[in-house]
């Protein structure tokens, strides 16, 4: 994209975010002003950003979710901790790194941040950061929703003065808010003092995390600052945390609304000028009928995380019937080219529930609560737009998520561990693994005991020599699991048939087993995942597949060789088979 078309771009969208209440004459000088930082900016980018990539992903790309910290010893930077970590054991595994927000913050575990061009110095610096994105693609969090209330932005708010002054949200308190959609069950208006008297500030997430004012187009040219800064400092792929509430517009639900769907074009096209390279990435917890609109035209993100993914797939495991898991893979679009869905089970954040509204009904939901709550496990609430409390994810790590079946049986956990990951890295999409999910890490009693945060069940952090010692031990589960969710990885990067965007079906083999067929983009390679959802072994016909019978077929995680294309096989419980012809 040259200058010229990025200019047309930006002024067609700045139209449809300012059009109402910005004269014209002002769009156009807004416009150019945008338009020559990014052109000035695009020559200060690092040299592997020009590069032209036309394949910005393939059966080759899988994703790490991991705090700066999630390893720590008292002697060492956590980043270089984690940078060796990912050198040593995780190299030829993973490509790209989301290391959650590593800004200085002041709560919610680094998403109320203080200042978006620093690192918190107990994780190290921009130097240590620099240097995992020269092994490794990073992904940075834009936590472009609301900053920190302790952040110089908003105490120039209370001061009326400076930068920030004018950033932040508010609205009369007696503003009628019913239809607004809450994520949380905290007051949405918070009374702040400031030098010109008491404001209402909004507050989405919590008092600590005061909304921005994008209707205020000096908070949107501020947040394309950062997004060029980031680069600069080896950004390849940009996550937008809680973006669906970036506008606001009283009488409304404020969450998708038109504005932020130009917000994220506008970016869209930002990032598609100053880097090939570059990725966006939105996070928009919510049912999958609205999740699935930031894809837009293929013009907005290049990936939407598939939020139904992980309530569905525990449901379906745990109940040992792939009824809902089959009706949502068999109704869910494929991603447009140019876009992929980003699967993941498990991640520092709760498994949330509002993703299968309309999928799971009122009672099946209720069954997976209570579940989770029988093992340990906590729900965290939300408000609705009728003031009533609804249960809004479910916070457990996700090993004790599966240690135990809807019938109590404890039997087959590990089974049932590895079972779900088979399945998630079979899907359509981009695979992201937690990094507790690699080693089975179980839920963290202790720091919720001192906290008293329902996500901190599953935010354990890892003493360096407790975590490679588990890891050379090969008694241990979390080997046991490390080395098979790894080789699974290993196996699934060779398959043509596993690119993001590769053909699938759906299968139906009844509630007994999930299955799929993946096709390579060539056509030339199909691969099978049959999967046994139960905990007995179950007998399985090839027929019901209709293999081809000139094609030689092979079980690419047993390595087993299918000699007879009718015969009748036997699944473990739990066991999945990739059949693949190549």
């Amino acid at each position: 994209m040259n200058k010229e078309n990025l200019a047309k771009r930006l002024n067609q969208h700045l139209i449809k975010i300012y059009g109402e209440s910005v004269q014209s004459e002002e769009i156009t000088v807004l416009t150019n002003n945008i338009v020559n930082y990014l052109a000035q900016a695009k020559n200060e980018i690092a040299k592997d950003h020009k590069t032209q990539s036309l394949n910005k992903w393939s059966e080759k790309s899988v994703l790490l979710i991991t705090y700066a910290n999630s390893i720590t010893d008292e002697s060492e930077i956590p980043l270089k901790i984690l940078h060796n970590f990912l050198n040593s054991y995780l190299s030829n595994i993973i490509s790209i790194v989301h290391i959650l927000p590593f800004f200085p913050s002041s709560s919610d575990h680094g998403f109320s941040v203080v200042d978006y061009y620093s690192v918190d110095s107990k994780y190290g610096s921009w130097d240590e950061v620099k240097k995992l994105a020269l092994d490794f693609d990073v992904m940075y969090d834009v936590v472009l929703n609301h900053g920190s209330a302790k952040s110089s932005w908003f105490q120039n708010f209370l001061n009326c003065e400076g930068l920030g002054s004018d950033f932040f949200y508010t609205a009369n308190k007696n503003e009628d808010t019913s239809l607004v959609t809450r994520p949380r069950t905290n007051e949405l208006l918070n009374k702040v003092s400031t030098k010109n008297g008491d404001k209402y500030v909004w507050c989405t997430f919590s008092s600590d995390q005061i909304d921005y004012d994008f209707s205020n187009y000096e908070v949107l040219k501020e947040f394309i600052k950062i997004i060029i800064f980031y680069l600069k400092q080896g950004a390849t792929v940009f996550r937008f945390d809680a973006v669906a509430f970036i506008w606001k517009k009283l009488g409304s639900s404020c969450i998708n609304l038109p504005e932020t769907h130009e917000i994220v074009r506008l970016f869209r096209s930002i990032l598609d000028y100053l880097s090939p390279k570059a990725i966006l990435v939105t996070e928009t917890n919510t049912p999958a009928r609205e999740n699935v609109t930031y894809f837009g035209n293929a013009n907005e993100a290049h990936w939407i995380y598939n939020f139904s993914l992980p309530p569905l797939l525990l449901y379906s495991v745990l109940r040992g019937d792939s009824t809902v898991l089959e009706k949502f893979t068999m109704t869910l679009p494929p991603a447009q080219l140019g876009t992929a869905y980003l699967n993941f089970i498990a991640s520092h954040d709760g498994i949330g529930l509002r993703p299968v509204e309309g999928i799971l009904n009122n009672k099946q939901t209720q069954s997976l609560i209570i579940h989770m709550e029988g093992i340990g496990g906590k729900t965290s609430y939300r408000k609705s737009t009728d003031d009533i409390v609804k249960p809004y994810e479910l916070n457990i790590s996700l090993y004790d998520a599966v240690s135990k079946n809807f019938k109590g049986d404890e039997k087959y956990a590990l089974e049932r561990f590895l079972c779900i990951h088979t399945i998630m890295l079979s899907l359509e999409g981009v695979p992201a693994f937690y990094i507790h999910s690699l080693m089975g890490t179980q839920s963290d009693q202790k720091l919720y005991n001192k906290t008293q945060h329902n996500r901190d069940l599953n935010r354990h952090e890892y003493n360096k020599k407790e975590l490679l010692d588990a890891l050379e031990n090969t008694n241990d589960y979390r080997s046991y699991i490390f080395n098979k969710i790894t080789n699974l990885i290993k196996i699934r990067k060779k398959q043509k048939a596993f690119h993001p965007n590769a053909v699938q079906f759906t299968l139906h083999l009844g509630k007994n087993f999930y299955g799929i067929w993946r096709q390579s983009l060539d056509k030339k390679q199909s691969i099978f995942c049959i999967t046994n959802m139960t905990s007995k072994k179950k007998n399985f016909s090839l027929i019901d597949i209709n293999l081809i019978g000139f094609d030689n077929w092979k079980d690419l995680i047993s390595e087993d060789n299918i000699n007879d294309i009718n015969a009748e096989i036997t699944l473990k419980p739990y066991q999945t088979m990739w059949i693949s012809n190549l």
